[in-house]
């Protein structure tokens, strides 16, 4: 432990393991700081992907040609150890078992197979990564995160149990944490018949948050490939610049408005446990990073941009409407009942606008605007569906209390089609969509505007 008993959990993402000199660069982080005792990892870059391809059944041919990508992956960090007999037999092993289970996604697939499947990601990479340690002298142990992260069954998305989770945690790993580093797993657990699950995309620093809180740690890092969180993305304004540090609201919303750093749900365990996170790049780690806290210093009225791409705006038309009680409570239990999410919403006399993010599920183009939802709207109102919107979202404080933000946003964006406004629900946030082609120019306009 280290000299302050300062304790940390480090979690690394898919290009921070993505090859031999990634996972030496992210061994480097770990040992420079003492106070890091446990490391989350993902899989290595390339490979989940893969692996969810295997689980939806392919072809032999098909088959063949993913399995020995991953073979390729995983044996080019392999093949650069100094003694890789040892470790060349174990991923073997799991490598067999891929094999195995996508025979069987080829004959039916089911998402308790897919989550059995995609689990082997993570478990190679931490393998890996702890050979990679003891190659270097390091007292580094294994642990397989499913004893203690226990989720209900809802494979694909599983939620924990953060109770048992916690007292797992304090019972089978907190005793570990004085005699050598842990590296586990992120993104996967187990449901009450021991059967394996996943968080879902973006798990893993969901469950660096989840360790932490239950190990009551004083910092979470979360290594990636960008150090820190920028003003806006920096591939689409190269002018962006880093945001050194943030509150857990601000984070959150850009989150949840599609920034691509942090997952939205990894915020929740660190925010109720006042846990600080800090986003650095594991390729770059003496660049510095963004901290994300309870308070800032004078936080700013304008923050940073979101963008959120691929939105459906649904727009109901219904004379009803007109002094009318309960038409809303109609649209939405037909949404409700149809598994559907509103976003932002607009109410006239006569009509309603409401958007529908579809970039959240896998399958989202037919499961959101299913036939059988539409005619059961139709029945009730006119329906117009318009596609490919984006959503710009202008992340900021105390932004409806502010005078003139309305000029100040809207005034240079003249050129643009705006279709739907939302500002005035929060505080921490301006919302509009756009038309998909001119979501870029309108983000980099506004950032021109407002953060230049």
């Amino acid at each position: 432990m280290s000299t302050t008993n300062s304790l940390k959990i480090a979690k690394f993402g898919g290009t921070s393991v993505a090859d031999f000199d990634a996972i030496n660069r992210s061994a480097d982080i770990v040992l420079s700081d003492p106070a890091v005792r446990v490391v989350v990892l993902s899989a290595s870059a390339g490979i989940t992907n893969l692996l969810v391809a295997l689980a939806e059944g392919v072809a032999q041919e098909q088959r063949d040609v993913h399995l020995e990508k991953i073979c390729q992956i995983q044996y080019a960090i392999i093949d650069r150890l100094d003694n890789p007999q040892v470790i060349r037999e174990e991923i073997d092993r799991m490598l067999e078992n891929v094999a195995r289970l996508s025979e069987a996604a080829a004959l039916a697939t089911s998402n308790a197979l897919t989550d059995e499947l995609v689990s082997h990601g993570e478990l190679m990479s931490t393998l890996l990564f702890v050979e990679i340690l003891r190659q270097r002298q390091v007292s580094a142990e294994w642990f397989d995160v499913r004893k203690i992260m226990r989720t209900n069954d809802r494979f694909g998305r599983a939620e924990p149990d953060c109770d048992t989770l916690g007292a797992l945690t304090r019972s089978q790993l907190q005793p570990r944490l004085a005699e050598s580093l842990i590296i586990t797993q992120g993104f996967i657990g187990s449901e009450a018949k021991g059967r394996t699950t996943t968080l879902g995309r973006g798990g893993s620093d969901y469950t660096a948050a989840l360790l932490g809180e239950a190990l009551n740690v004083d910092r979470i890092d979360i290594w990636t490939d960008v150090p820190g969180i920028y003003t806006t993305d920096p591939r689409v304004v190269p002018t962006a610049h880093r945001i050194d540090q943030i509150t857990f609201e601000e984070a959150a919303e850009m989150a949840t408005f599609g920034a691509k750093v942090l997952h939205p749900a990894t915020l929740l365990p660190a925010v109720r446990s006042d846990i600080p996170v800090f986003v650095g790049s594991s390729k770059e780690p003496s660049a510095g990073g963004t901290l994300v806290c309870n308070k800032t210093e004078n936080p700013p009225l304008f923050r940073a941009l979101a963008l959120r791409r691929k939105q459906t705006l649904l727009t109901l038309h219904s004379l009803n409407m007109l002094h009318a009680r309960g038409f809303l409570v109609e649209v939405f239990s037909i949404l409700a009942r149809h598994n559907i999410s509103v976003d932002l919403i607009t109410t006239s006399e006569v009509n309603v606008a409401l958007t529908l993010d579809t970039t959240s599920s896998t399958s989202a183009g037919d499961s959101l605007l299913s036939s059988a939802m539409l005619t059961e709207l139709s029945s009730l109102c006119r329906v117009e569906v318009e596609e490919n919107l984006s959503l710009v979202a202008l992340i900021g404080n105390q932004l409806s209390q502010a005078c003139g933000v309305g000029k100040e946003v809207f005034g240079v964006l003249e050129p643009f089609n705006i279709r739907l406004i939302c500002y005035g629900a929060s505080s921490h946030n301006l919302c509009f969509l756009v038309p998909g082609n001119d979501a870029e120019r309108v983000v980099q306009t506004l950032h021109h505007s407002l953060f230049e």
